[in-house]
């Protein structure tokens, strides 16, 4: 594949953050094409093609053309050059992965929508939280964290003793979550996870994909 890729979304998505960190691992220069879902206008309708439930975001490298997150990242990591983001060991690998899949099923949502959304976005708009939600979303989240904690073991990251796939998906989250009250207290409580979010947040990656709003 030849060109400079082309990543389509929203510098505020998780998951554009996600992609955006792993091709600056990497090293991969690339350029981010701007697409917002949430505009008064709507998903435009050119964006249809290369993605047909409308989400961000999406991917182009020469005539390949990928969507979902996860795809992007691996494909990103094995098309490049650069230092790896996925462990050769099987099993090492297979944590890393449930480790993503972990928080696509149960972080993103109560940790982003339910408790950040609801905690911080709600209020700057004047509307009024939904307190039996967040509460539900921080027992969701406390499972989160004291299983990240678990797998983790005694390496500096989530799947062991270097950066891979699992901390670029996780981070995004975080960054949210811990902007409301509650979920920075609850990441204090783990010191194991509360030590790789600092070690996180403080990579030339992470500033440089901070959103702009």
């Amino acid at each position: 594949m030849t060109g400079k890729p082309q990543l389509f979304g929203a510098d505020y998505s998780v998951y554009v953050r996600i992609a955006r960190l792993a091709l600056l691992e990497k090293g991969v220069d690339h350029e981010l094409v701007p697409v917002d879902i949430f505009s008064r206008d709507g998903v435009p309708d050119w964006y249809l093609e290369r993605h047909p439930f409308r989400k961000i975001p999406t991917f182009e490298h020469g005539a390949l053309r990928l969507f979902e997150t996860a795809a992007i990242t691996r494909y990103v990591d094995e098309a490049f050059d650069g230092p790896a983001l996925q462990h050769g060991d099987a099993g090492a690998r297979a944590v890393t992965n449930q480790i993503i899949g972990l928080i696509d099923a149960y972080a993103y949502r109560s940790m982003v929508w339910d408790v950040y959304v609801e905690r911080v976005s709600k209020p700057k708009r004047g509307e009024t939280a939904d307190e039996a939600l967040i509460a539900g979303a921080l027992d969701t989240a406390g499972t989160c964290l004291s299983t990240l904690s678990s797998l983790s073991g005694q390496g500096p990251w989530l799947a062991g003793n270097r950066l891979t796939l699992a901390d670029l998906h996780a981070a995004p989250v975080f960054a949210y979550f811990s902007l409301a009250p509650e979920g920075a207290a609850m990441i204090a409580r783990y010191p194991r996870i509360a030590d790789w979010w600092e070690r996180m947040r403080g990579r030339a990656s992470f500033e440089a994909t901070r959103p702009s709003d």
